[in-house]
């Protein structure tokens, strides 16, 4: 049997789609492939049956639900199979459509430093994304410092979150009756729905959440005026000041991004190079508690 030719940088794109949505949600559609490309539904239609004709046996239909699901023999053909993947593209909400997605920008004389990925399962991202949108109450089991062999807790979901090197969902906690962060690679098992939310506990009722704070940061005062300029040019900083608007729940991972912390005074300035110019108006964003 003669070679595959390898698909265009377009229909790689598309392929690429399709895995993401099949593997992370579930699920896919002509539709999602047709919104997110530009495309009418008979050439997305086209775009799925193609792609089932070079990976057989990945997808299969499903009358109830009306889509494509992931078999259990699913093995990503034009994707890494990395939950990154997917939560990158809710994060940033490009389409895959880009012109440049193709293009292998991977030059010469540059290098990244691979960071390690925090293992998510695709079936918990199901799970959470379905009872997101749904406003669903999920019944899990999660690890944490006080709890590490894992504990029941019942949640309400509402949003994923990626911030200081890991994604975690924001939802309402049932035990603790207010909102907390969940870390994904921390679920034990698969997230089990338990019906919908008893009260009003989603996205709109998480007043935190819509809290909008200004972090400002400047150069360390204990540096030189010259030392404080050079900062100030890296950081873009205006007029020797950085303001950064975030929600309030996600200040103390905006300052872990920026290497502040804000609990400890780094005995070199040089180690520390900026500092947070209005401690005071965010102390009840940056406290332990």
């Amino acid at each position: 049997m003669p070679d595959t030719p390898a698909p265009g940088w377009d229909t790689l794109a598309r392929y690429r789609l399709i895995e993401i949505l099949a593997l992370w949600e579930g699920r896919v559609v002509a539709s999602q492939i047709g919104e997110a490309f530009g495309i009418g539904r008979q050439q997305a239609q086209k775009v799925l049956r193609r792609y089932r004709e070079r990976v057989p046996g990945n997808l299969a239909y499903d009358e109830s639900r009306k889509g494509f699901l992931p078999t259990a023999q699913f093995s990503p053909s034009f994707t890494q199979g990395r939950v990154e993947e997917y939560l990158h593209l809710l994060g940033t909400h490009q389409q895959l459509a880009s012109p440049f997605t193709g293009l292998g920008l991977g030059a010469a004389n540059t290098e990244a430093l691979p960071m390690p990925s925090r293992v998510v399962s695709p079936q918990v991202v199901r799970q959470v994304v379905k009872a997101s949108r749904e406003g669903q109450r999920l019944e899990v089991n999660y690890a944490s410092f006080t709890s590490p062999m894992g504990e029941d807790r019942i949640i309400v979901p509402h949003t994923l979150v990626f911030a200081a090197g890991r994604w975690h969902v924001r939802a309402f906690c049932e035990k603790h009756r207010d909102y907390r962060d969940f870390v994904l690679s921390r679920f034990r098992g698969v997230p089990e729905p338990c019906g919908d939310m008893l009260d009003d506990h989603g996205l709109a009722e998480d007043e935190d959440w819509h809290t909008r704070v200004e972090v400002r940061l400047i150069p360390d005062r204990r540096l030189s005026s010259r030392e404080r300029a050079l900062i100030a040019a890296d950081y873009g900083m205006d007029e020797g000041e950085l303001t950064l608007s975030c929600r309030g729940p996600l200040v103390l991972y905006a300052l872990r991004e920026l290497g502040v912390n804000p609990h400890h005074v780094e005995t070199e300035p040089r180690a520390q190079q900026v500092e947070i110019a209005n401690r005071q108006a965010l102390a009840a964003w940056i406290s332990w508690g």
